[in-house]
Formats: structure tokens, sequence, C-alpha cells
């Protein structure tokens, strides 16, 4: 605990895989599909979580070889720290919500 509590003061850049899943049109709630997957550095989740959604939504930020929609309400974003376990966020009308687990039909 007081791990976690130093490494947010220090603010430090770590390491973060990163994936998006989206199903196939928007609003379904079934049928996640992982649709791009990167590698990021940034100091806590809120920081991964806000330059997904504007990397994702700014046409400009968008990596070359993205080829699916807009990051919307219902995408999912798995933050993969290996070792220190996998996180996943979906995307709800207040913001990034910390769910249990995707599942993926």
């Amino acid at each position: 605990m007081a791990y976690l509590f130093v490494k947010k003061m220090l603010k430090t850049k770590q390491t973060y895989d990163v994936t998006l899943f989206q199903t196939p049109m928007f609003g379904q709630v079934k049928g996640y599909e992982q649709v791009y997957r990167l590698t990021m550095a940034a100091s806590m989740h809120d920081e991964v979580l806000s330059t997904i959604y504007r990397m994702f939504n700014v046409a400009d930020l968008r990596p070359k070889d993205y080829k699916a929609r807009y990051v919307s309400t219902g995408d999912i974003v798995l933050i993969d720290e290996g070792v220190h376990g996998q996180t996943y966020y979906k995307l709800c009308s207040e913001g990034w919500k910390k769910i249990n687990r995707l599942h993926i039909r």
C-alpha cells in the first residue's frame, strides 16, 4: 500500500500495455472485440484513460493503422501492468468506471 502511495506522490512514468475493445456497432452490449493495442508511458491509470480518449477521438492524433470508430460510451480499455495485474475500465456517461472483467460473447 505504501508503495502505491509513494509512486503516486512521485508521479513517475511507467509503461502500460493498453488494449481497446469495442463492439462492432455503437450501442451494442455484446460482442466486444479487440480493436487496438499499444504501449504507453503514463504516471497513473487516469492519465492513460485521458490519453486514450483524446488519441482516438481527435482525427489528427489517431494512429494511421487504427481502423475502428471513435471511442464512445460502452467501450472498454484494458490496462495491463504485467505482474502487477490487469484493470478494465468501461466508458460510461459519467466517465471511465472500473469494471471487474470483460465478457467477450
